[in-house]
């Protein structure tokens, strides 16, 4: 039965990693990731360049960047994001960054109040693939309507290893937070 639930529960975290949805939504959300004083670490650039992208193409007037800091560090992941996207075009009055959030939950439900004060409903997720299930399920528990277009470049796509080590570990955090309703967010390195 173990077997059954962790291999169903693998099954689906690739499946709706190939999810693509651009369907219009009142913001496009974008899951922080490291930063080296201001600027973005690789993966999480992936994640902004698709949020531009998907900016860009008129899918949300919004793009939420999310995120707070390491102790020690001088910007938080959301300024640091939103530096990024303004520097590519995006006005700074079509960003919000929430710069609180030190594991994906509480991202997402800094996002999800955010949101709700500004009357906002439906939000675009932009992570890695291996992630966008745990952080839709996430937004939904929170009350978002919520679906994924996640980056296609980046680290987390690399390789056959690096596809498989992002499965396992958010298959692992998928079900820690199914069964606990707590992030589980385990160290993840992959040429950040």
């Amino acid at each position: 039965m173990g077997l059954v639930l962790v291999g169903g529960t693998a099954f689906r975290v690739w499946q709706v990693a190939r999810i693509d949805d651009h369907t219009p939504a009142d913001a496009i959300v974008v899951l922080g990731a490291a930063q080296y004083s201001g600027t973005p670490s690789s993966v999480f650039e992936a994640r902004l360049y698709q949020a531009w992208r998907l900016y860009e193409t008129g899918v949300a007037p919004l793009v939420i960047t999310v995120g707070g800091k390491q102790e020690g560090d001088l910007y938080t992941e959301a300024a640091s994001g939103k530096q990024y996207l303004e520097d590519k075009g995006v006005p700074s009055a079509d960003i919000l960054a929430v710069e609180t959030g030190s594991d994906t939950l509480r991202s997402v439900e800094a996002v999800a109040a955010a949101m709700h004060e500004s009357g906002l409903s439906s939000a675009v997720l932009v992570s890695d693939p291996w992630h966008s299930l745990r952080t839709r399920t996430m937004a939904r528990d929170a009350g978002l309507h919520a679906w994924t277009a996640p980056t296609r470049t980046g680290p987390a796509v690399y390789t056959r290893e690096s596809q498989f080590h992002g499965i396992a570990r958010e298959t692992g955090a998928l079900l820690w937070y199914q069964l606990t309703h707590f992030s589980a967010d385990f160290p993840y390195e992959a040429g950040q």
